[in-house]
């Protein structure tokens, strides 16, 4: 099960599709936006808007996207903070994969993936930094 933002709380709901997720991804970089705009975001060749109304229509009932209303026409928004669905989205995987281990994370991230030199001297500072303050924390 993966858990997600809804209404900036965590419930469990179910993954995004790709498609919502891409939808998603043009409205957080658009902020607010009518159905064309998020269409004229995508590469050619476009998708009809019939699909793309659909998709909205979906995260609009997940509660992923808001609108106001203009007549006939909508105004779309992200209801989720795209740094609030990355970092359950994140969770989800972390829990699934995982097994909600920072080392098994770890090992995975620093092994598998091509990570160099100075960006594992980098991480080595965050990690130490951390380290200090939860040391400090706990003398308090």
């Amino acid at each position: 099960m993966y858990y997600y933002i809804y209404s900036y709380t965590f419930e469990a709901m179910k993954e995004l599709t790709h498609a919502e997720e891409q939808v998603m991804q043009y409205l957080w970089k658009l902020e607010k936006a009518f159905l064309k705009d998020i269409v004229d975001e995508y590469p050619e060749p476009k998708p009809a808007y019939t699909t793309i109304s659909t998709v909205i229509r979906v995260l609009v009932k997940k509660g992923f996207i808001g609108f106001d209303q203009f007549g006939k026409t909508n105004r779309y928004f992200p209801k989720i903070s795209k740094s609030s669905y990355s970092k359950a989205t994140f969770k989800g995987v972390f829990q699934k994969f995982f097994d909600s281990s920072p080392t098994m994370f770890t090992s995975f991230f620093t092994k598998e993936e091509k990570i160099s030199v100075d960006e594992l001297e980098e991480m080595k500072q965050i990690i130490e930094e951390e380290l200090k303050k939860k040391k400090n924390d706990g003398k308090q």
